[in-house]
This record gives C-alpha cells, sequence and structure tokens, in this order.
C-alpha cells in the first residue's frame, strides 16, 4: 500500500479587506501570496466551509497548502483548525507567516513551539489546535519609535520602510522554499542569521 504524501500547511495571518493592505499586520499574508506567485501555484480560492483563502500544489514530492484566514486576526485559528483536519497535517507541518511587533524591520525569525508572547492571531492558533508545537516566520515590524503594538500593527508602511520590507519578503520566500525542500531546521540557520 502506498503511503500517502504529506501536506505542509503556510499560513499568512491577517486581517481581510482592501483597507488592510500594506499594514504592518498583514505582512504574513503578503508574504504567503508573494510565496504563491513565485511557486507559480494556483491563485487562491475562497473556501466558506473553513472561512480562508486557500491555494493547493507540490512541490517535488511534497503537497502544500497556502491558506490566508478570512477571520480577523484574533480569529486566525477559527480557520487554521479546520484545514488542518481536512488535510491531515501534523502541527510540525504548519508554519505561521505573522508580523512581530517585538523584533526590529528588516529582522525575522523562525522558532518552533515557543509562546504567543500576546500576539494574538498566534494566541487563536494555539487555543484552536491546543498546541503551539508549530513553525513560525516572526517578521518585525517595530520601528524607531515606540508606538504601543496595538496602533504599530494597523499603520501603513512608511515610503522610507518599502525597500526593507521587499528585502524581507524575498528572505522569507526563500526561507519557506527551503523549509519545505530542505527541512525547517536548516532554512533557520540562514535565516535566523
Amino acid at each position: 500500500m502506498q503511503k500517502s504524501m504529506k501536506t505542509i500547511l503556510i499560513a499568512g495571518l491577517g486581517n481581510p479587506g482592501k483597507e488592510c493592505i500594506s499594514t504592518r499586520h498583514n505582512i504574513g499574508r503578503e508574504i504567503v501570496e508573494a510565496f504563491r506567485k513565485k511557486m507559480d501555484m494556483p491563485e487562491f480560492r475562497f473556501e466558506k466551509k473553513w472561512n480562508a483563502q486557500i491555494s493547493e500544489g507540490k512541490i517535488g514530492k511534497v503537497k502544500i497548502a497556502l491558506l490566508l484566514p478570512d477571520t480577523m486576526m484574533n480569529n486566525s485559528g477559527k480557520a487554521l483548525a479546520p484545514v488542518m483536519r481536512f488535510f491531515k497535517i501534523k502541527p510540525a507541518d504548519i508554519n505561521l507567516v505573522h508580523d512581530d511587533a517585538d523584533i526590529a524591520l528588516g529582522k525575522c525569525k523562525l522558532s518552533f513551539g515557543k509562546n504567543a508572547a500576546g500576539h494574538k492571531g498566534v494566541e487563536s492558533v494555539i487555543r484552536a489546535l491546543k498546541t503551539n508545537e508549530f513553525w513560525r516566520f516572526r517578521i518585525g515590524i517595530a520601528g524607531k519609535r515606540d508606538i504601543p503594538a496595538e496602533k504599530l500593527v494597523l499603520k501603513k508602511w512608511a515610503h522610507d520602510e518599502m525597500r526593507i520590507v521587499k528585502k524581507i519578503i524575498a528572505k522569507t520566500t526563500d526561507a519557506i522554499k527551503e523549509t519545505i525542500t530542505e527541512g525547517p531546521e536548516k532554512a533557520m540557520n540562514e535565516y535566523n542569521k
């Protein structure tokens, strides 16, 4: 009997809606969309049963499900948990891509099994999955000025920040691909430098 191919889930956290495009909180969604284009995967389609956008494809011998929850950020887990069950994905094969106000803009980290550190979207996912044993691409959004996180996340990128944001999007899409082809531990060595 042939062993079924495992599926890796890449979920870009953020808020749906045109007014949220290019806000710091939506960097996760934008990176996953950039990754979809780079890998020439199908356009996202809306799945009502999950309240999420999904794109499915393959990279090498690995099945990939890209997910953009259409819940608000704080309810991301409500979209993630049913998708995980549907595709029979293990928590360790889940990769969240999200903003992190504790990390400076231009920096990023790939981590595993950490607590949410106040990030409401991540808290929602941990609650829904009943575990924190998954991977997270944490994208730094903190600027030079000290702004409270709840105000910072809804701010759009300043013109002079866009160059840095583009670099981080490119670096993260490369790291996501490496996670899939070489494994997250290998991707982490390069990505966390």
